[in-house]
């Protein structure tokens, strides 16, 4: 039987509807919005509520005490039944920088294992280097960088089944343009981070088809006024070419101001709302880890014990949309859009997520009208409630 979501809003990619009906039909997909009530099927009311998209997070580490890089399928289910908490009903697995062998262990358990797990949806996974450069390492295993190699991509792909959605290199690495090329073939996404590389570096990978600047400000070569450097690019290039900036916007990684120059640049329609979020998150101030790296949760950020520097985030996707329209930097409508719609672009699964149109799974949130977090439904049932 169909049952019918009932709220005074609705998010749609191009206009916020309503009131009206968004009806989930037997099979678990969106029916055609209508205005007028059934008279027909059940009626679940949410009359002083909003309903828009699951959100997207093609950028995290981990949840809950659990990290990708454990290699372990219990460990992935702790962050897929996490995460619809977070608003999150779709994501992309992110490794770190690590040795092949290992990446090609964590590949294969994803790729074994993600289309069985239950919550949030895995649609493919991000492989966050190893390809990287060491004077931007942030909190990667400079150990493991090298430059990149199109044998070894394929190697974990194979051994992922084919999950490999996504992978970040640093441009100015040996051979990375021939490698970017092979990869788009291959149907995977190529993203730039972690690199000193130049503006014309940079253009040259997006002319080969790198299409995303991962968490744009960090763990680059920042803006200079002889030489634009990767900030440069990430302003700029999105107005060129087909292409996505990252932001994590938890208050901490980048000002609002400076979000805020990100998205008037590249716009709004480009801009992905991301975590970076690694194995603390949800676990409030505590002692942890980053790979091999020991990590300490304080004041809201993850840093690393031995050096200070920021380790990934706990920040939860709901809260960076709530933080950019705190900050009056994007209107709620926007703020949804970029961290449900704008990320599965990115990376090409807006066909499967970010949409509350018919024929779509019907995985959405309902929100009051502060943005925050009341349900999480995954397939048209309700998955996590406030």
């Amino acid at each position: 039987m169909t049952s019918y979501i009932y709220a005074k809003q609705f998010y749609f990619e191009d206009v916020v509807k309503g009131p009206g009906y968004l009806p989930i039909l037997e099979s678990g997909v969106f029916g055609e919005f209508q205005e007028e009530r059934p008279t027909d099927g059940s009626i679940i009311d949410y009359a002083t509520y909003s309903i828009a998209p699951g959100l997207v997070d093609t950028h995290i580490h981990g949840y809950k005490g659990a990290d990708v890089m454990d290699n372990d399928v219990e460990g992935l289910k702790t962050i897929s039944a996490g995460l619809p908490s977070c608003g999150v009903t779709s994501y992309l697995p992110t490794t770190l920088t690590a040795s092949r062998e290992l990446l090609n262990d964590v590949c294969q358990t994803i790729g074994d294992n993600a289309a069985s797990i239950p919550g949030a949806k895995i649609r493919g996974i991000f492989l966050e280097g190893p390809f990287f450069s060491e004077i931007h390492k942030g909190a990667q295993n400079p150990k493991y960088m090298g430059d990149p190699k199109s044998e070894i991509l394929d190697e974990w792909q194979q051994k992922a089944n084919g999950w490999v959605k996504k992978i970040a290199i640093a441009p100015e690495r040996d051979g990375a343009v021939d490698f970017i090329k092979h990869a788009v073939k291959e149907d995977i996404y190529v993203a730039l981070a972690h690199t000193d590389a130049t503006y014309e570096e940079c253009k040259n990978a997006v002319e080969a088809g790198a299409n995303i600047f991962v968490h744009t400000y960090n763990g680059m070569r920042g803006l200079h006024h002889r030489e634009p450097g990767v900030v440069g690019a990430a302003l700029t290039l999105p107005n060129e070419f087909d292409v996505f900036d990252e932001l994590i916007c938890d208050g901490h990684h980048v000002h609002p101001v400076a979000a805020n120059i990100v998205m008037n640049c590249c716009g709004r329609h480009r801009t992905a709302l991301i975590t970076d979020c690694m194995r603390a998150g949800g676990l409030g101030e505590c002692e942890s880890t980053l790979g091999e790296f020991d990590v300490i949760v304080k004041d809201g950020t993850a840093r690393l014990k031995h050096n200070g520097s920021l380790a990934g985030s706990i920040l939860e996707l709901i809260q960076g949309v709530q933080n950019v329209v705190k900050w009056g930097i994007a209107t709620p409508h926007e703020a949804l859009l970029m961290a449900s719609l704008v990320p599965a672009k990115s990376v090409g699964i807006d066909d499967v997520c970010g949409h509350l149109e018919p024929g779509y799974a019907a995985d959405f949130i309902v929100l009051d009208d502060d943005l925050q977090l009341q349900a999480t439904y995954l397939d048209g049932k309700a998955y996590f409630e406030k």
